[in-house]
């Protein structure tokens, strides 16, 4: 009787701990992604095999971000760090320095490139690289392909898995870029003219038919300051264009923005989901959910 009861125990404490375990876990890996929209990409591709973590908090505008002793231990346990890339990141290699240690890195947008300004486009010599190629679906592709890849070479039994899931999720991202042309239909060509806080729509203009007019702050990056004579040769730009909004990110501030529009006799459109996702429980909680957010915002400011 003893003995048969033993065997039992010993039967329930084995299932117990196999159903304790996730049948498709690499807990090994510590995976970072520096900014929310690359987490949602990067778990989609993981699937329920890793948990992906987020650097930087939803809202934080990632031009203007600082690490926090606590960010700075959170990236020297990781072993696998997801970037943006192409420069994106200000802050990144300050911040690997410091935290030391080795870890792969996955470059998101490696293999892109940068698009060129289209002629009476702001023109910035400091930065002439464009990381936000995120804004258009279709190169998104690019980096789940990217993520794909470097995570199967951290995690080499789990390629199949990171395989299907990639597959499954390009083919979201490719009705997505469906669901956004179909939107766009509802603007006239006329105007479809973006006028945005800093040089971030520029892949997403030429993906959609939109022309860009000018920007409040002429660079790829929130950090750079715009001049008197800029400001008041951008509202001369927006008269001219007969543009019919401003349209800000989350995070930045649109007192010059709110100037210009008052002058230029246009509304501004705020809030709008360009570096970050929402909170769970906001209108982006996800990388594609962020890009309808905002495809709408623009085609109900502007048709």
């Amino acid at each position: 009787m003893f003995r048969s009861n033993r065997i039992v125990w010993l039967f329930i404490a084995v299932l117990l701990t196999a159903c304790s375990t996730p049948t498709q876990s690499s807990s090994s890996l510590q995976v970072l992604a520096t900014t929310t929209y690359l987490a949602d990409l990067a778990q989609n591709v993981a699937g329920n095999r890793l948990q992906i973590d987020t650097l930087m908090p939803s809202g934080v505008d990632p031009h203007s971000f600082e690490p926090t002793p606590a960010d700075l231990r959170r990236v020297a346990d990781s072993t696998v760090l997801i970037s943006n890339g192409a420069g994106f990141e200000e802050f990144l290699d300050k911040l690997l320095q410091n935290a030391g240690g080795k870890r792969q890195m996955i470059e998101a947008s490696n293999g892109l490139t940068s698009r060129k300004p289209s002629p009476g486009e702001p023109i910035d010599a400091d930065n002439p690289v464009d990381p936000h190629f995120w804004l258009d679906p279709n190169n998104a592709i690019q980096y789940v392909e990217n993520i794909r890849d470097g995570l199967s070479q951290a995690d080499h039994d789990g390629k199949s898995i990171y395989t299907a899931n990639a597959a499954a999720y390009i083919a979201k991202l490719k009705d997505l870029d469906g669901w956004i042309k179909q939107q766009v239909q509802a603007v006239p060509v006329e105007h479809r003219l973006l006028v945005t806080n800093h040089e971030s729509f520029g892949y997403f203009a030429d993906r959609y038919g939109f022309k860009i007019v000018g920007a409040i702050i002429p660079s790829v990056s929130t950090g750079a300051s715009p001049s008197a004579e800029q400001l008041a040769k951008l509202v001369d730009q927006v008269k001219k264009s007969s543009a019919r909004a401003i349209f800000i990110e989350t995070g930045n501030n649109p007192q010059l923005a709110n100037q210009v529009a008052k002058e230029a006799g246009i509304q501004v459109v705020t809030q709008l989901y360009t570096h970050s996702t929402s909170d769970a429980k906001g209108v982006a909680p996800t990388y594609i959910d962020m890009l309808k957010y905002d495809a709408m915002a623009i085609v109900n400011a502007l048709k």
